[in-house]
């Protein structure tokens, strides 16, 4: 029995790693991103789970050809489909290609993203040493000058950032097409929302994994090619979904535990997180709205700070900075 898989009490011959690809209409990138775990450097013992949730392109007959050529080279492949005339949903199709397949960990891949040869290898060897976290990693964005701060942001959170940047409205702190995690512990957190087009299933999912005290992880070597293009899953959800489980994610995580605090912005993003807020948390806002509004110098911790990061030159970190205050402590970003 190879040493890893001691390590993971997995018994021999069994499948270490899933690569978990939900499928909708995919086949203009979908060679791209198979051809990817064709060339994977892990010596372990690897499957493909697919789920095909109703295309109507070309997506199955680049599946089959696929599917047909992993297992030529060792890698066995698990198809499955929606074959109804609407699909059922990013939530839904994930859920299913996790089901049906077998492995001790689960590799998420969207089928318009490409991996790295080493990506399996790494963030397998990063989750045998910390079963119960969600391993991420490092991405270069496709195209190259597509959401350029978005992109640093992913790459260069510290170790402690991944834990407490998960309020900001750029969601999970390691993004979804670069999860690693144990069969055990996806199903401890609970399987992804079904509620189909519109719902943010990997932020409820990345929130409840955090509830139950999972922990996060950043491999930090870039293992994925991440696109970016209008036909993406996430637009498809409404910004104001996404601010309403922020703010209630923040009011169940921090705000419950703080008797008093401030909001770090008298425009339009902290007036519109004050108003969002329960009654009970309101009151705990100081100065109160009716009270002048006050020079950050002057404003005592702690703070939920709702300017934009890495957008003023400098001039806002620099100013942070300043006040000698802990991340995580006396304030978080709800930019």
């Amino acid at each position: 029995m190879a040493e890893a898989e001691r390590a993971a009490g997995s018994p021999p011959g069994a499948v270490q790693v899933s690569v978990i690809v939900p499928v909708h209409n995919s086949e203009c990138w979908l060679d791209e991103c198979l051809k990817s775990v064709w060339e994977q450097d892990f010596k372990q013992t690897m499957e493909l789970s697919i789920f095909n949730d109703a295309s109507k392109d070309g997506s199955a007959e680049i599946i089959a050809k696929w599917k047909v050529k992993l297992e030529d080279a060792g890698v066995p492949v698990v198809v499955g489909s929606n074959d109804s005339a609407q699909p059922r949903g990013v939530g839904f199709a994930k859920n299913q290609a996790i089901i049906q397949s077998s492995g001790t960990y689960l590799c998420f891949l969207d089928s318009d993203d490409v991996m790295m040869p080493q990506r399996v290898r790494l963030q397998h060897e990063a989750a045998i040493q910390h079963p119960n976290s969600i391993i991420g990693c490092q991405v270069r964005r496709e195209p190259p000058e597509s959401t350029a701060r978005y992109t640093r942001w992913i790459n260069n959170l510290t170790e402690e950032q991944l834990l407490t940047q998960v309020f900001t409205s750029h969601g999970p702190t390691v993004i979804m097409p670069t999860w690693f995690c144990s069969r055990e512990w996806f199903y401890h957190v609970g399987k992804f929302d079904e509620g189909g087009k519109g719902v943010p299933e990997d932020l409820l999912f990345f929130y409840k994994h955090l509830q139950k005290g999972g922990g996060v992880l950043r491999v930090n070597h870039c293992l994925l090619l991440y696109r970016y293009h209008p036909q993406a899953a996430t637009h498809s959800v409404h910004e104001e979904t996404i601010w309403n489980h922020r703010v209630k994610f923040l009011e169940d995580r921090v705000l419950s535990t703080w008797t008093s605090f401030t909001i770090w912005n008298a425009g339009k993003q902290g007036k519109k997180l004050y108003r969002s807020l329960s009654p009970a948390n309101r009151k705990k806002e100081r100065p109160k709205p009716k009270i002048p509004i006050c020079h950050f110098r002057e404003a005592t911790p702690p703070f939920i700070i709702c300017v934009k990061q890495d957008l003023t030159g400098g001039a806002f970190e620099s100013n942070l900075s300043m006040l000698n205050l802990k991340e995580g402590r006396d304030y978080y970003h709800f930019n």
